[in-house]
Formats: C-alpha cells, sequence, structure tokens
C-alpha cells in the first residue's frame, strides 16, 4: 500500500520531490483538538448570573473593594449597639495593626453617638456610654452592609435626593466554626433600594421579582428582628429535594435611626435584602460540603467538567 504523505517538507521543496508524491487530501470538516483554557469556578458561574439580573432590574453596582472596615461603618452607623454579641470577638475579626481608623466624618459620628446614647428622630436610643474609641476598631468586615452604609451616607451628601437602586456581591469574614455548611469568609449578595414612599408591600414585591428570575416561584416571608431594619422578613421557599420550607434570605426595611443621622430626607425609606453565594451554588451543583466547594480540597476536575449555570428565568 503507498503511504501518503501527510506534510510538505522545506526537503521536498528544495528538490522538487513533491511533485512526484502523492499527498493524503486535507479534511477541512474535521475537528481540532481543543485548546487547553481556564474554566469558571461555579462560584463565578452564579455570581455572573446574580450579578446579570441585579443589572437587568437596573441596580448600580456598589464599590466594595475595602475588605478591612471600621467598627463604626460596620456596626455604628447601622445601629447596632456596641455591646451587641455580633462586635465580640467570638464572631469578628478585629485588626492589630492598623489597630484604628485614623479618619471619620466627625458631624456624622456626632449624630450617630447622640441617637445611640440619646435616642432622637423619634427613638429612645440604646442608653448607654457611646465610645469613639471602639468605633474606631478595625476589623474585617462582617457583611456588605457596611458599603450599602457608605453608599447612603454619600448618597445623603448630595445636594438633592434621586432614587437609587444598589447591589453588591462580595467576600466577607466572621469567626465561625468551619463545618460543612460554614467558613470563617463567605460571600454576601445583597441589594438595597432608596426612594420616597417605600412600603414592606414594595419590598416583598421586589423580591418576588427578583428570586422569580432566580426561578424561586414559592416564597413565604416570616417577621425577624435586626437591629438595622423594622420591619424585617426571613425569606423562606420550599426546596423541591428536601421537600420542606428553607431560608433563602433576609430582609428589611432601614431604621429611621440609621438614615436620618445621614441626612437622607424623612420621607425616603430604604428597602434591603440579602442572601449567601455559596448555599445557592451548592444547592445548583449538588455539593454537600462547602469544603469542597472552597478551599484546597476543592476538585479541579469538578471544576473542569461543571456546566454553564443557567437558571430559569
Amino acid at each position: 500500500v503507498a503511504r501518503q504523505e501527510t506534510d510538505l517538507t522545506p526537503e521536498m521543496i528544495a528538490t522538487g520531490s513533491w511533485r512526484q508524491l502523492p499527498f493524503k487530501p486535507y479534511n477541512f470538516s474535521a475537528l481540532g483538538l481543543p485548546p487547553a483554557c481556564g474554566h469558571l469556578h461555579p462560584l463565578l458561574k452564579v455570581r455572573s448570573q446574580l450579578r446579570q439580573i441585579f443589572l437587568e432590574m437596573g441596580f448600580t453596582e456598589m464599590p466594595t473593594d475595602n475588605f478591612v472596615e471600621s467598627s463604626f461603618w460596620n456596626f455604628d452607623a447601622l445601629f447596632q449597639p456596641q455591646q451587641h454579641p455580633a462586635r465580640d470577638q467570638h464572631d469578628t475579626f478585629f485588626l492589630q495593626d492598623p489597630a484604628e481608623a485614623p479618619e471619620l466624618p466627625a458631624s456624622y459620628m456626632a449624630k450617630v453617638k447622640k441617637v445611640h446614647s440619646q435616642g432622637g428622630y423619634g427613638s429612645q436610643g440604646y442608653k448607654y456610654e457611646w465610645k469613639v474609641e471602639e468605633a474606631r476598631k478595625n476589623l474585617l468586615r462582617t457583611h456588605t452592609t457596611s458599603a450599602s452604609a457608605r453608599a447612603l451616607y454619600h448618597l445623603a451628601c448630595q445636594e438633592k435626593f434621586t432614587p437609587v437602586k444598589y447591589f453588591s456581591i462580595d467576600r466577607v469574614f466572621r469567626n465561625e466554626s468551619l463545618d460543612a455548611t460554614h467558613l470563617a469568609e463567605f460571600h454576601q449578595v445583597e441589594g438595597v433600594v432608596a426612594d420616597r414612599g417605600l412600603t414592606l408591600g414594595h419590598l416583598m414585591g421586589t423580591l418576588r421579582e427578583f428570586f422569580t428570575k432566580l426561578g424561586i416561584t414559592k416564597l413565604r416571608f416570616k417577621p425577624a428582628y435586626n437591629p438595622y431594619t423594622e420591619p424585617s422578613m426571613e425569606v423562606f421557599s420550599y426546596h423541591e429535594g428536601l421537600k420542606k420550607w428553607v431560608e433563602v434570605g433576609n430582609s428589611g426595611v432601614f431604621r429611621p435611626e440609621l438614615l436620618l443621622p445621614m441626612g437622607l430626607p424623612e420621607n425616603v425609606s430604604v428597602i434591603a435584602w440579602g442572601l449567601s453565594l455559596e448555599r445557592p451554588t451548592m444547592i445548583k451543583y449538588g455539593i454537600n460540603n462547602i469544603r469542597e466547594l472552597v478551599g484546597h480540597r476543592v476538585n479541579l476536575q469538578m471544576v473542569y467538567d461543571s456546566p454553564l449555570c443557567r437558571l430559569d428565568t
């Protein structure tokens, strides 16, 4: 059997032997080898889908690049008292260097101090001695709501109020006991809407629209307590696999003690909700242990084989 040539070499061209040699015909329909390339982690895929949903709903992404935050923005500005259990070292990572924030808005901090210690804006406050030393302590932020507080403060500093819709998806840190569903760091998804005359009904309607785009249509709302929202609601969805109702998020209307010291108009309301990124990702990809999703135990073949995340809309 005559062997057909597959490559044209420099020697064939130099000697002219290519004129007498039989060449194998090219198959232009054949597929080449798949090129080696990177693959998106499941968390990044779901994050991209959630971000696209927010953008479709007209939200603007907040800057969330400061993992290190002061206790003032992380707790005090959110009307969370300085003796709150969440501020204890058992729940928060405090920094040693730098241990304190160098600058805080003085006039705004004075209003926050007054509403905490004496009350105001229709509230009696917490009736304790508020200390600026406690507010200056640096920490790894425990939630992205600190970024929301900064964004609302900048909004209040504008000459004229304009309605806004903000969102953020970024990392937060808590001193949690590590187990199959908890890590010391995770991602929080947060949405915030500020406008005149917003009510609990607007919050429930926005939540239904948001979760419907996620493919979650069976929702229930349960009254809850948060230091910085009133009223507050936990959001539950019926899990078809587990055959029971599971919590998928938390929400509420920001308190006047949080908004009015910033300088926002009295008739402006702010509705907000939050959920984690890891839990829906684990449900979507059938992962039972979060340490198989994040950390050194991640199976890279799982990242390679995971299909694109497509959420029903």
